[in-house]
């Protein structure tokens, strides 16, 4: 059942507005949801702002209580609010790729999230496994491709459990897709240090490759100041730990992205504080900001769930809505909490994933500190020109 107005505080006498629904999923999903949303009733108060919550119960439970994955129900909710806070889908209950494709790819596509954007930060005073790392050397983006690639090529098997199996995969690459993707991440290189890598592997994916670097060149004469260059994805995870700084703006396909993000999130101090947005960039329909971490279900429920992922991509979330203080203010306060963790996470993280939640939300409320050049501006700056 969907539930509307869930916790939204009343929209009198304010000139700001927004229309959240609120998808906490399944595992650990709803408990750093719950913590993004006291974090946001923080940056609510604080800046001047309210949102109206809507509830929509997509994931395991509503699954298989009901067979049902995403309904055109579910659809039109999503399609009527400005934006989406995502959880996490995934439970050992039910098989996996039946959540993971049937509501989370198919979200993607119904509502037209061509982008997907992961920012790979690493904040002062956070623990990192990279011998050496500094704040000062790890701030890149990768603009991953959202709505094709090997995620949506077709695919066959014949003879299926026999010794003479033979699988298919194909991988779909359109100018269309992809000049939306090299586009944005121009555009987000010209608010940030002027520079668009372009990740693929072109000297095995040969056709697919050449379409990506004739769009990039095509783009790239419309931004004469954002310099652009080349690299391998096998290239990119030797470079990625060991010389984070030589990147700005990572733009790649979707299969590509989602690996390189994976890694990317172990150099900023792990999955649990590595934050996304899936970006509709046209305004026809809502993005969706989700951290990365998934439903991890062995921890759900013990409170060992760390929010910062959450909270990241409640920041992305506001920029995009154009709340571009409240969303600064937001990932300063998340940068501000994740540095006076003992640990990033588990049982030795020195406090709950609720606890996180109100030291996070009691930040924004102080309003201390900030961080240098952020990509929440950044990213609301962007969408600005988008709209335009």
């Amino acid at each position: 059942m969907l539930q509307s107005g869930l916790d939204s505080p009343t929209t009198e006498g304010t000139g700001r507005s927004h229309k959240l629904a609120v998808i906490g999923g399944d595992g650990i999903g709803p408990e750093v949801t719950d913590a993004a949303l006291t974090i946001l009733d923080a940056a609510q108060d604080r800046f001047g702002f309210t949102t109206e919550r809507t509830e929509v119960p997509l994931g395991a439970d509503a699954y298989l209580e009901t067979g049902d994955l995403l309904t055109p129900e579910a659809i039109e909710v999503l399609r009527s609010n400005d934006t989406i806070l995502f959880g996490a889908i995934g439970s050992p209950r039910v098989t996996p790729g039946i959540l993971e494709r049937g509501i989370i790819l198919a979200l993607r596509a119904e509502l037209r999230q061509a982008i997907n954007l992961r920012p790979v930060r690493l904040y002062p005073g956070v623990p990192t496994p990279i011998a050496g790392l500094t704040p000062e050397r790890c701030d890149l983006v990768v603009v991953r491709e959202n709505s094709e690639g090997s995620y949506v090529g077709g695919g066959s098997t014949v003879h299926r459990g026999t010794p003479g199996a033979v699988a298919t995969q194909g991988s779909t690459n359109t100018w269309y897709a992809v000049h939306r993707a090299v586009d944005f991440a121009f555009r987000l290189a010209e608010q940030r240090r002027g520079k668009v890598t372009l990740c693929h592997k072109t000297n095995v994916l040969v056709e697919a490759g050449a379409l990506w670097l004739d769009v990039v060149e095509e783009v790239a004469a419309r931004f004469p100041d954002v310099e652009h260059d080349y690299v391998h994805v096998d290239a990119m995870c030797m470079h990625l730990p060991v010389s984070p700084e030589r990147f700005d703006v990572v733009v790649t396909d979707n299969l590509f992205g989602d690996i390189i993000t994976d890694l990317g999130a172990v150099l900023q101090g792990g999955l649990g504080v590595a934050a996304s947005g899936n970006l509709n960039i046209d305004g026809s329909a809502p993005s969706m900001f989700e951290p990365v971490h998934g439903s991890a279900p062995d921890i759900a429920g013990k409170g060992w769930a760390n929010p910062a992922g959450a909270g990241l991509s409640l920041a992305l979330c506001l920029a995009s809505l154009g709340e571009g203080e409240a969303a600064a203010a937001v990932e300063s306060a998340t940068a501000e909490v994740l540095a006076d963790l003992p640990e990033l996470s588990g049982a030795t993280m020195g406090a709950s994933t609720a606890e996180l939640g109100e030291r996070i939300a009691s930040a924004v409320t102080d309003g201390h500190g900030g961080v240098q050049s952020s990509l929440m501006t950044q990213l609301a700056a962007v969408q600005a020109g988008l709209a335009s």
